[in-house]
C-alpha cells in the first residue's frame, strides 16, 4: 500500500517535529503519572466520535493529546483549542503542546507518538491505520473496522508483522450486560440456541445529494481520499463543529449503512456468543422483495443458528431452554416461557437497574460457568492496559475484522438480492457470489489499500 507523498518541504517539517523531544513543565499533573510514563495520543478525525473520546483522554493521567487532526479547519482548530485549555487548567500555566494538522501522515511520522486514535468516515480507516502499525504504533480504531473484506484481511495481516496492539471501538463487549448474555450462550443456559436477532436500521444507499457550497478551509479532496470524489453536500460532512452522527454512514461510497453502523456492534456480540470470533457465517440469504427490503437478511453458521436482521429488541438470543434480549442498559432473561430478570423501561421496571437485574442472573445461572469470557469494565483502560503489557485486548484487530466481514456479507445480499455460501477460514465466496464485493467498489489514484 504505497502512501501518497509529502512534500520534500513538509516532510522536512514533520521530521523536525518527529526528532524534537516532548517537553512539558516541571508542574504538569505532578501528583499523577510522571510525563515519562504518560502515553501520547494522536486523534485523527474530529468529529462527534472524536469529541466523546477525547472528554475522556482529557480526564485522564497516563495519557496525553500531542496532536490533533481533521480536513476541516474549524473542527481541527476547535479540538486544539479544546486541549490546549483542558490541560492548561491542570497545570495553572498557558500550555500550548498539541499540534494542529491537515494531513493525517503528518501525525503517523512523529516519533513521539506512541498511539493513534482514528475516528474517521469507514472508508479512511483500513488506510490510515495501515500506516500507523508500519510506523510502530499502537491504534485504537472505531468500528466499522474497514470499507470492504479484503481491507479486513490486509489490516489483521500488517497489524500481526508488525506486532502492536490494536483495539476495535466495539464498546459493547466492555459492557456487562453484553458479556453476561454472551455467557448464558455459551455455556448452554439458554439450551440449544439456533436463532438469534438483531435489530438495527437500513441498508446504505447510493449518494445522490445536490452540490452545495463548503464552509472555507475544508479540504474536501482529501476528505474524499480512497472514495469518489463526488459533489460536497454538508449531508457527508456537516459544516464547522456539530454535534451529530453525519450521513455519510448511509451511503454505499462512503459507509455501508445501519448493517456496518450498528450491524458492527449487535453482530459482533452474537459472534462473540456463538463462539465465531475470528471466524464467520457459511451462508448468506436475501431477503424477499430484496430492492425494495430494508430487513429480512440472514446469515447462516456452521452449527445451523440463523441470524436474522429484524426492527427487534438489540439482540435476542433464542434457545430451547430460554430467551434472552440486551441493549445497551437493558437485560431480559425468559426461562421457561417466564422472564425471571428484567430491565428494559425504567417507567415499566422500576425498583430495580439493569445492575441488579444482570448481577442477580450472573449468580444464580453462571456461579458454575465453565467458560469465562474476557472480562472488560473499559474499552479504553483495557486498551491501555494491553499497550502496557502488550496482550490483545478484548477487541483485538481480528475480532473486529471478523464481525465487520458478517456485516459485509450481509449488505452483499441487500445490493443484489442473491443467496450465497460464504467461506470464513478464506474470506470469499465459496458459492453463489461475486469476488468484487470483496473489495466493493474502486480505489482513487495513489490511495489503494
Amino acid at each position: 500500500m504505497p502512501l501518497a507523498s509529502l512534500t520534500r518541504r513538509r516532510f522536512l517539517q514533520t521530521s523536525a517535529v518527529a526528532a524534537a523531544p516532548l517537553i512539558l513543565p516541571g508542574r504538569v499533573w505532578s501528583q499523577a503519572t510522571a510525563p515519562s510514563k504518560r502515553l501520547t495520543l494522536g486523534c485523527i478525525g474530529m468529529g462527534k466520535m472524536m469529541k466523546g473520546h477525547v472528554g475522556n483522554f482529557l480526564g485522564r493521567d497516563d495519557v496525553q493529546i500531542v496532536a490533533v487532526c481533521d480536513v476541516d479547519t474549524t473542527r481541527r482548530e476547535a479540538a486544539k483549542k479544546r486541549v490546549d485549555e483542558a490541560y492548561s487548567k491542570k497545570e495553572g500555566e498557558t500550555y500550548k503542546a498539541c499540534d494542529a494538522y491537515t494531513d493525517f501522515r503528518e501525525v503517523i511520522a512523529r516519533k513521539d507518538i506512541d498511539i493513534v486514535v482514528i475516528a474517521t468516515p469507514d472508508h479512511w480507516h483500513a488506510y490510515i491505520a495501515i500506516a500507523a502499525v508500519r510506523a510502530g504504533k499502537d491504534v485504537y480504531c472505531e468500528k466499522p473496522l474497514t470499507y470492504n473484506v479484503r481491507e479486513a484481511v490486509e489490516l489483521v495481516k500488517e497489524v500481526r508483522k508488525a506486532n502492536r496492539v490494536f483495539q476495535t471501538g466495539s464498546q459493547q463487549r466492555s459492557s456487562k450486560e453484553f458479556r453476561v448474555a454472551a455467557e448464558l450462550v455459551r455455556n448452554g443456559v439458554l439450551g440449544r440456541v439456533s436463532a438469534i436477532n438483531v435489530s438495527f436500521g437500513d441498508p446504505a444507499k447510493p449518494y445522490t445529494m445536490p452540490a452545495a457550497e463548503m464552509e472555507p478551509g475544508l479540504d474536501w479532496d482529501r476528505w474524499c481520499g480512497p472514495g469518489p470524489l463526488v459533489a460536497y453536500n454538508p449531508f457527508l460532512c456537516p459544516r464547522g463543529v456539530h454535534d451529530n452522527f453525519p450521513d455519510w454512514r448511509k451511503t454505499w461510497e462512503f459507509g455501508g449503512g445501519m448493517i456496518t453502523d450498528w450491524g458492527a456492534h449487535h453482530i459482533d456480540i452474537s459472534q462473540w456468543a456463538l463462539g465465531m470470533d475470528g471466524n464467520g457465517p457459511v451462508e448468506v440469504r436475501a431477503p424477499k422483495d430484496w430492492e425494495t427490503a430494508t430487513r429480512g437478511a440472514q446469515l447462516v453458521y456452521a452449527d445451523g443458528t440463523v441470524l436474522t436482521h429484524v426492527r427487534g429488541k438489540g439482540v435476542s438470543f433464542y434457545g430451547t431452554e430460554g430467551t434472552c434480549h440486551v441493549n445497551r442498559g437493558k437485560f431480559e432473561l425468559i426461562m421457561a416461557d417466564k422472564t425471571v430478570h428484567k430491565f428494559w423501561d425504567k417507567e415499566i421496571d422500576k425498583g430495580t437497574s439493569m445492575e441488579r437485574e444482570v448481577t442477580l442472573a450472573e449468580r444464580k445461572y453462571l456461579a458454575d460457568a465453565k467458560v469465562k469470557l474476557y472480562n472488560s469494565k473499559s474499552h479504553f483502560q483495557d486498551f491501555v492496559d494491553c499497550v502496557q503489557s502488550r496482550k490483545r485486548p478484548i477487541c483485538d484487530v481480528e475480532i473486529g475484522a471478523s464481525s465487520v466481514i458478517a456485516c459485509h456479507v450481509m449488505n452483499f445480499a441487500y445490493r443484489y438480492g442473491a443467496n450465497a455460501k460464504w467461506n470464513p477460514a478464506k474470506n470469499r465466496f465459496a458459492s453463489g457470489g461475486d469476488s468484487a464485493w470483496l473489495t466493493r467498489d474502486r480505489y482513487r489514484a495513489g490511495w489503494k489499500v
